[in-house]
């Protein structure tokens, strides 16, 4: 629990002190693909959505209280955090919710693992938050074309799986949105990341709150929930986003940046693991083919292979702590 308020700065610790952690959170976030495939089978995917983040924002106010931090009460940053839980919380999770109606979970965790890529355009040509260089443009190139083998474009295009793939591609879109504007208009602010992520979640249940009885109709009664969808609900919301929020900060003090942002690279064979062990669910060969040479671009645009590497989403502005990182937030 130190983690949370602490400078993303690593200490003088060794691997074993936060390589525990590390995988405990790509677990976490990997298997959320997992979840959210047996939560529709019985919600609406809006629904899913409005459980998993009441159960995160639930976890993320006792996390407060025990600090004894709170809410934030600026009424600006409260409009920028209505932004950032619409374009960056509930669009993208409901759009994994509808993407997994007609793909694996495997595919879907694929998927997520080309947020990086969404990011660094928006941020370098709308949000100004980082230049580009030969070496990103380069791996912004190699990246999507990964993109094009997942998609498998020789065999051609179409069908409901396409439209699922899309519907997940389209969700990695709106963290590139979320991301830059995150790091644009909050990064750096005085309040704690708790209280930040809190706020955003809490923004987030009051605009589904709205959105999912007008476009799914009366909410389900959880009695009528299986055991199963129950339990994915509250693993998403309270491992995923709640539990998850706090590891994320504990391995950034241990590790440093850097190295906990690495993570986006344990994910999808996290994702692929358990969708094989848990669902029975296969692949495609050229699949997993491109979702390497999507890391691969991803590893080349943050300059992992070579040099020293900056986050596409660290924090430019006064230090402090980093907001989660949508591009490993399970949607993802």
């Amino acid at each position: 629990m130190s983690g949370v308020t602490a400078p993303p700065t690593p200490d003088s610790t060794g691997l074993r002190a936060w390589l525990p952690g590390y995988l405990a959170l790509a677990a976490i976030w990997g298997s959320s693909f997992l979840f959210i495939k047996v939560g529709i089978r019985e919600l609406h995917p809006l629904y899913l959505t409005l459980g998993r983040v009441v159960a995160g924002a639930l976890v993320l106010l006792v996390v407060l209280a025990v600090l004894r931090d709170r809410l934030p009460r600026d009424p600006v940053l409260w409009l920028h955090l209505a932004v950032i839980s619409a374009v960056g919380v509930v669009v993208p999770f409901t759009l994994f919710g509808y993407g997994e109606q007609r793909v694996s979970s495997m595919l879907a965790g694929i998927w997520n693992a080309t947020t990086p890529l969404m990011v660094l355009p928006l941020a370098v040509l709308v949000f100004r938050t980082e230049r580009m260089t030969l070496r990103r443009g380069l791996g912004m190139g190699l990246g999507f074309v990964g993109v094009l083998v997942v998609l498998g474009v020789w065999r051609g295009v179409g069908g409901a799986q396409l439209t699922g793939q899309l519907m997940c591609l389209a969700a990695a879109a709106c963290y590139g949105i979320s991301i830059p504007y995150q790091k644009r208009f909050v990064a750096g602010r005085p309040e704690s990341g708790v209280a930040l992520s809190a706020g955003q979640l809490l923004m987030a249940t009051a605009q589904l709150a709205v959105v999912a009885p007008l476009v799914a109709g009366a909410p389900p009664v959880p009695t009528r929930l299986s055991a199963e969808v129950l339990g994915s609900v509250l693993a998403l919301g309270a491992l995923g986003t709640g539990l998850a929020f706090v590891i994320n900060m504990r391995n950034v003090r241990l590790a440093g940046a850097s190295t906990a942002s690495t993570v986006t690279y344990v994910i999808p064979i996290f994702a692929v693991v358990i969708g094989v062990l848990a669902l029975d669910e296969h692949l495609a060969w050229y699949q997993p083919v491109g979702a390497v040479i999507v890391l691969a671009g991803v590893a080349v645009s943050q300059g992992l292979f070579g040099g020293r590497r900056r986050p596409a989403n660290a924090p430019t502005g006064p230090a402090g702590p980093p907001p989660v990182p949508e591009y490993a937030r399970p949607a993802r």
